[in-house]
């Protein structure tokens, strides 16, 4: 195929996408019936500017990254994504790759908490996708690049968080995403990506070295599973933090509620409203 096939395919698959299927509200006077430009970007989490280049065949490498993006985006089923991936250069993930691959069946459940603070880790605890909730709540995700959407590098190396723990559960967290990450490695052997993530965790965070190397096995997880997170308007809010594997997809999706009608659920609805009103609604969400 020539290189700008991919983007003539990602503008007629762009154009048959009805917004409302995929969370963008619709006003009285939108003409276009599919998806613009700048709300797919959004969802994708790429810039309007690169989308465009891609479409006009102006950009002709698009990541792996990228194309997992724009694939989930715009709700592909199987076959269309490994087509995507082929006219982008590349072969398709497969099962000896770390899967980032959210299936319709696990978006139609993150489409039902749309309203729920929520975010997706891959099992090397790359961020895959975060909704306009979590963002409100924990901060935006959106800028997020190379290492510093890795949930392990994030909490070895310190970086700011407003989830607040002692030092002794900061040292067990860290410890558990640790020992996590070293059974990912051990099922994905083969995975370049995954070994480059090592070596870049064991070269950067002398934290992450000491752990890698430990023999002890690492804590047990905290039965409370509660969370308080220092919102930087709204003040402390103690949530249930409740992290669902999606076994056949390797996914972590971790959930935040609080118990309706608490002083930490009202909290947790003015936390969402006040991070989410300046953004457009079809910036963030899945």
């Amino acid at each position: 195929m020539e290189a700008w096939e991919f983007g003539r395919t990602v503008r007629r698959w762009r154009d048959r996408v009805a917004p409302e299927a995929v969370g963008v509200p619709v006003g009285r006077r939108r003409r276009a019936s599919g998806l613009r430009r700048e709300e797919l970007a959004a969802l994708a989490g790429i810039s309007a500017d690169y989308l465009t280049r891609l479409e006009q065949g102006r950009a002709t490498a698009p990541s792996t990254q990228v194309v997992e993006s724009l694939a989930r985006a715009l709700r592909l089923a199987d076959t269309e994504r490994d087509l995507l991936y082929r006219l982008a250069g590349h072969v398709a993930p497969g099962p000896d790759i770390v899967p980032s691959r959210v299936t319709p069946s696990v978006q139609r459940l993150l489409d039902r908490l749309s309203h729920t603070p929520v975010v997706v880790y891959d099992a090397s605890w790359m961020l895959v996708l975060a909704n306009a909730p979590y963002d409100a709540l924990m901060g935006d995700t959106t800028t997020w690049r190379g290492l510093d959407r890795n949930a392990v590098w994030r909490n070895v190396t310190r970086l700011p968080s407003r989830v607040v723990h002692t030092a002794q559960e900061q040292a067990e967290h860290e410890a558990r995403l640790v020992a996590d990450l070293r059974l990912t490695a051990s099922r994905y052997p083969a995975d370049r990506a995954l070994r480059r993530l090592i070596t870049d965790l064991l070269s950067g965070s002398q934290r992450f070295a000491e752990l890698w190397d430990a023999e002890a096995p690492p804590p047990p997880a905290d039965p409370s599973r509660l969370k308080t997170i220092d919102h930087p308007v709204v003040g402390p809010i103690t949530l249930d933090c409740d992290t669902l594997l999606v076994t056949l997809d390797d996914l972590r999706i971790t959930v935040y509620t609080a118990e309706p009608g608490s002083e930490d659920a009202d909290r947790l609805d003015l936390a969402v409203v006040l991070g989410t009103q300046s953004l457009s609604p079809s910036v963030k969400g899945f």
